[in-house]
Formats: structure tokens, C-alpha cells, sequence
């Protein structure tokens, strides 16, 4: 009868310990005074069940605000957002109303948001509208294509030869670097594994893109304070690294000891990437580079999404792009691959030659120039002659980050540099002691000769000196251009962009040019040719780096990666050298100014190039006849002239003096 009273029902399932099945009733035994074990159990099952019934009932407004969020949340969302809108545009009401130029880089960023959301939203809701529209004009624009081609590019290319005459009328070395230019390309055209299939749509596309972008950058004042700012912004970021680096290995260190100032950045920067990769934001933006180049070259996606992904990431992690589909492609497409990877260097590795002093505008263009310039000469070099999977595919899928938050993304980041950074200072210890040996070496063959001071470098720059006067710089600059380029190739572009640091430092802190035979600064017009020749892992130690990331990625194609490698090598050294070219050919000096003024207010305490400039104007000015000094030009009007040549020669050597 007892049990008959406690029977589960399917009425009271849903009351867990408060079912009658779960509750003792009978006599309580009492041993030593204290309650019995039934008692105990039924004294707890009931609290456990008020406790279970009370937590219920305290949850239910949680539990109802979750349906209604889940049930409302399209709507939610939208009025979220729309606070967030009306909240920022308050904001920037405000920035631009206090002081409007201190706003403008955020108009611009603004802007540029706003634009891409504008056109995502018009895409989404009317493009399929507008295209049905535009269908009969399409229509017609295919049937006129073929003879309106051909008239679209005789007058580009009339265009073209019009300011180049008028533009290098001025100054006629900048056709040194053009015909520097032409020479490249046709040597990489007798290089063609396959001269008849060449894809001349996609060569003229991406020299055309990466001229474009150089005059954007070079020559427009736009581009020039675009990318003045961003390389000053970027330098400013950097220098956030001393808060951590600091903390950790204290101030002395970080500003006096290479490792500590240096590769730091390294550090901070990967963990930064990690971050907008995790975000999407890098994504988004390789996505959209490697749209352009698609449509306007006929790339696949595969290959150009790659080459895309090298303006930001190394020549390792770019393929992790299109990993899944690295087992199809062809050769062309691996060779394009490779390519973009020795084109263009990463952007953590960016950060520490911008620490080196090396220019952050040059240095963001030429990655961003390399892009289009590698794709074109990669089909130039190794033009497809196989049928692509992936051609005529509209695009292809990018994985995202398999980190779950924003800290995890920047903790894997920091934690994935440490072998970048192990293998930087490993390569730099290696290498700087083997050249050393190999100097050594060399100097002791050439003493049996009498030949003395003969170094590695020397050889370097008698080799390849017809190449570095042909990519633009002075005849005197070209055996240090060509030093440069040469440790580049057979050493690293790490080492050689500390060399050309020192020889930048040099120049602005106005040592003489010359101090016995050994050239201590180059040109500024020298110095941005060789930031853009090196700049790329095109080097003879990179062939194993890219062989063993993409023989891990898909090993079944190694004997592919393999014979492809050496091509992709030489197209990679070309490329820099053609953005060399075009650096040079856009180069613009830079105005010194008035020497007078700025010697009326100058302190002659230090030198710097500015004085030095000014100092060789005055020295060539100076006449000395029949034991009296005189001036010529300006300089003649000026009481102050000799007191200026005074002070002129106590920091540099002239006959005047």
C-alpha cells in the first residue's frame, strides 16, 4: 500500500526531488539519542528540493530575458547598433568641431568605413537590380570591345611617352632607370619557360597597377602625405614596444643592445596581427587586394589571394591562406606563389627595419608595388600551359583563426614569434661570422697578389655595379648600392638593411661623403632605390625556409616546390629591382631651401645634412685671388659670410678653408 501512495506518475517528472517516489514515510529509529538514517535522508531531500524549487524561481526572469533576446534579437541588434551609430556620430561631431585638423585622419578613416559599409549594403540590396540594368549597355560594350581595346592602349601608352619626355626633361638620369626597367623585363621574358603562352593581359595589367601605385605614392602630394602619416603613425606604434621590452629587460638594454631594441618588435607586432587576423580586419583587407588583381590581371583566386596575402605576412604564412588547395594547383600557380613570397617581406620583420631608421613609406609602398609586379612576372616567367581548377571560380574561402577571444588570439600571436625571433638573431650570429670568415679568407687570397682590403663586399660591388647604375643611382653610389644588393642575395636583407641604416645615419648627421677612398653615405635619391631593392626575402637561405613550409603544407607536391624554386628565386630578385627602377625613375629631390636663412639661425655645435649641403654650397662660392676672400651669388650680400665659412671648416675639409 506504501508504494501504491508512491508511484512515479508522468504528471510529476517535471518536480524532480519533490515526487513522491523520492520520500521515506515511516518510523523514525533513534540510536544514541540521535535521529534516524531515514529521518536524515528525508530532512535532506526536502531541503534539496526547496533549494531546486527556490533557484527556479529566481531564474525565471533570466530565463524569460533569454527567450525574449533570442526571439527579438534581429531587432536588437539593430537598435544596439544604432546606438553605437548615433553615440560615435556624436563623437565625431565633437573631434571635428574642437579642432577639425587634429580630426582629419579621423574623417578620412571615417570615411573610408562608411564608404565600404555603404557599398556592402548597395551590393547586398540593389546589385542584382543594377546589373539587370546595365546588361544592355555590357551588351554593346562587348561587341565594341575588341577594336576599342586596342585604342584605349595606343592612347595609354601615348600618354605614357608624353610625360615621360616632359617629366625627365628635367632631369634626364631618371631615363637610366627606365631603360633599367625595360632591360628587366626582357630578361625575364628570355628567361620564359614557355615564350608563346605568355599572358601579356596579366604582364601589362601588373606593371601597369604597380606604376600607378608608385605615382600615387611617389609623385602625388596625396600619396606623399598618405603614406608620410601612415609611416609616422606606424613608427609611433612601434614605440609601444618599449613599454614591455623595457619592463622586461630594463631601459639600458633596450637602448643600447640590438636584440633588446630591436626584436622586441618583432614580438608586438606578430601579437598585433594575430589580433586583426582573429578580428577578420586582415581578411577583409587581402580580400579585397586580391579582388582587384583577379579582375584586372585574369588571375586565379587561388594564386592571387597568396600574392595578396605577402604584403602583410611572410612567405610561410601566406600559402596557409590557400592551404586546402595547394594539392590542385598547377605550376604556374605555385610559381606565383613562391614568388609573392620572395617579392615581399612580412610585416613584423617591416617593424624592425623601420627601427633600423629605414623609411616606413618607402617600405609599406614597395611591399604593396611588389604585389601586382610579382603576379605579373610570375606568368611572365612561368605562363600557364595546364587547365586550372580553380579558373573562372569566383573566389575561394579564407579559414579564420582557430582562437576563441581576443586573448588567446594575442597570447598565440606573441607565443608564435618566439621562433621568428630565435631565427632572426640565429641567421644574424651565423651569417655576420661567416661573412667575416669568408672576408677574412678573401683578404688573405688577394695578399698573395698584393692586393689589399679585398673583401667579399668589394667583389660584390664590382659585379653587380652595371646592375644598380642601371636600376638609377650615381656611378660613384654604385658599388655601395651593389654591396648592399649583393649581401641581400647572398646573405639576408636583414643584414643588409643594417648596413644601409648606418650608411643613412652617416648622411644625416653630416659626415663628409668621403673619408679616404671609402664612401661613407650615398644619395637620398640612392637610398630610396636600395630600400626598394631589398625589400624581399629573395635570398639563396630563403629556398629552404619556402620548401620546408610549403613541403609541410602539402607534401605530396615537393618534387613541384622543388623544381619551380630556383625561377621563382631570380623572378623574386627581379621584382625588387623593378620597384627599384620605378623608385628611381619617380624619385623626387628633396629641396634644401634657402642656405642663408638657415645658416643665420643655424647652431654650428652639430653637423647634420643639412649643413653640410649648405657648407658645399658656400665652399664653391668662395673665391680666393690675390690673398683676398670674396663670395659670389647670394653669399656676397652677407656680412656673415666668413664667419660662416669659419665655422663651415671647423667640421669639414676644403681647399677655401
Amino acid at each position: 500500500l506504501e508504494m501504491e501512495e508512491n508511484q512515479i506518475t508522468l504528471d510529476n517528472l517535471d518536480k524532480g526531488t519533490h515526487n513522491p517516489a523520492f520520500s521515506f514515510q515511516g518510523e523514525n529509529y533513534e540510536e544514541c539519542g540521535g535521529p534516524s538514517g531515514e529521518s536524515q535522508e528525508k530532512r535532506r531531500g526536502e531541503g534539496k528540493g526547496r533549494f531546486s524549487s527556490y533557484c527556479r524561481k529566481a531564474l525565471q526572469p533570466a530565463s524569460k530575458a533569454k527567450h525574449f533576446c533570442k526571439a527579438h534579437a534581429k531587432v536588437l541588434k539593430r537598435v544596439v547598433l544604432g546606438l553605437l551609430g548615433v553615440a560615435y556620430l556624436c563623437y565625431f561631431i565633437a573631434a571635428c568641431y574642437l579642432n577639425f585638423q587634429r580630426a582629419l585622419a579621423l574623417v578620412v578613416i571615417t570615411a573610408v568605413v562608411v564608404f565600404f559599409v555603404c557599398w556592402s549594403f548597395f551590393k547586398k540590396h540593389c546589385g542584382a537590380k543594377v546589373l539587370l540594368l546595365l546588361r544592355p549597355i555590357g551588351k554593346c560594350f562587348q561587341k565594341s570591345w575588341p577594336w576599342l581595346k586596342w585604342l584605349l592602349w595606343v592612347a595609354l601608352l601615348a600618354g605614357l611617352i608624353v610625360w615621360l619626355v616632359l617629366d625627365t626633361a628635367k632631369n634626364p638620369e631618371q631615363l637610366i632607370s627606365l631603360g633599367g626597367f625595360c632591360a628587366l623585363v626582357l630578361f625575364l621574358f628570355a628567361c620564359s619557360k614557355h615564350h608563346s603562352a605568355v599572358s601579356w593581359r596579366a604582364v601589362f595589367w601588373g606593371l601597369g597597377l604597380e606604376f600607378l601605385f608608385g605615382v600615387f605614392v611617389l609623385r602625388t602630394t596625396p600619396g606623399v602625405q598618405a603614406f608620410q602619416w601612415l609611416g609616422d603613425q606606424i613608427q609611433i606604434f612601434l614605440g609601444y614596444t618599449t613599454a614591455g621590452s623595457g619592463f622586461v629587460f630594463g631601459n639600458t638594454l633596450i637602448t643600447e643592445v640590438f636584440a633588446f631594441q630591436t626584436l622586441p618588435i618583432i614580438v608586438f607586432f606578430s601579437c598585433v596581427m594575430s589580433i586583426l587576423y582573429y578580428l577578420g580586419v586582415m581578411q577583409w583587407i587581402i580580400l579585397k587586394i586580391s579582388w582587384l588583381l583577379q579582375v584586372s590581371m585574369g588571375t586565379t583566386p587561388t594564386e592571387t589571394l597568396s600574392v595578396a596575402g605577402n604584403i602583410f605576412v611572410g612567405q610561410t604564412e601566406a600559402p596557409l591562406l590557400v592551404r586546402p588547395y595547394l594539392t590542385d594547383m598547377t605550376l604556374s600557380e605555385i610559381h606565383a606563389v613562391m614568388t609573392g613570397g620572395f617579392s615581399t617581406i612580412a610585416g613584423s620583420v617591416m617593424g624592425a627595419y623601420i627601427s633600423f631608421g629605414i623609411d616606413a613609406a618607402s617600405l609599406i609602398a614597395a611591399s604593396v608595388m611588389a604585389a601586382p609586379c610579382a603576379l605579373a612576372m610570375s606568368k611572365l616567367v612561368y605562363p600557364e600551359v595546364e587547365e586550372s581548377k580553380f579558373k573562372g571560380k569566383g573566389s575561394v574561402e579564407i579559414a579564420s583563426g582557430e582562437e576563441r577571444n581576443v586573448l588567446e588570439a594575442a597570447s598565440n600571436g606573441a607565443a608564435t614569434s618566439v621562433g621568428l625571433v630565435a631565427n632572426i638573431a640565429a641567421n644574424l650570429i651565423a651569417f655576420l661570422a661567416v661573412l667575416e670568415f669568408i672576408n677574412a679568407a678573401v683578404r688573405w687570397f688577394g695578399e698573395m697578389v698584393d692586393i689589399k682590403d679585398l673583401t667579399f663586399q668589394v667583389i660584390l660591388s664590382y659585379v653587380l655595379m652595371p646592375v644598380a647604375f642601371l636600376m638609377g643611382a650615381d656611378w660613384a653610389d654604385s658599388p655601395v648600392v651593389a654591396e648592399l644588393l649583393g649581401i641581400k642575395i647572398f646573405l639576408n636583407e636583414f643584414v643588409a638593411y643594417q648596413q644601409l641604416s648606418t650608411y643613412k645615419k652617416n648622411r644625416l648627421s653630416g659626415l663628409e661623403e668621403w673619408d679616404g677612398n671609402r664612401k661613407q653615405w650615398i644619395s637620398e635619391r640612392a637610398e630610396s632605390i636600395t630600400t626598394f631593392a631589398l625589400c624581399g626575402f629573395a635570398n639563396l637561405s630563403s629556398i629552404g625556409i619556402i620548401l620546408g613550409g610549403l613541403g609541410s603544407l602539402a607534401p605530396d607536391r615537393k618534387g613541384a616546390f622543388a623544381s619551380v624554386v630556383l625561377r621563382a628565386l631570380l623572378t623574386g630578385i627581379c621584382v625588387s629591382m623593378l620597384n627599384a627602377c620605378l623608385a628611381g625613375l619617380l624619385h623626387v629631390p628633396t629641396e634644401v631651401g634657402d642656405c642663408v636663412t638657415f645658416f643665420s639661425t643655424a647652431n654650428f655645435t652639430n653637423t647634420s645634412y643639412t649643413i653640410y649641403t649648405c657648407c658645399k654650397q658656400l665652399f664653391a662660392s668662395s673665391v680666393f685671388e690675390n690673398g683676398t676672400l670674396s663670395f659670389t651669388g647670394s653669399w656676397a650680400e652677407q656680412a656673415e659670410s666668413v664667419l660662416w665659412l669659419t665655422e663651415c671648416c671647423g667640421h669639414y675639409n676644403h681647399t677655401s678653408c
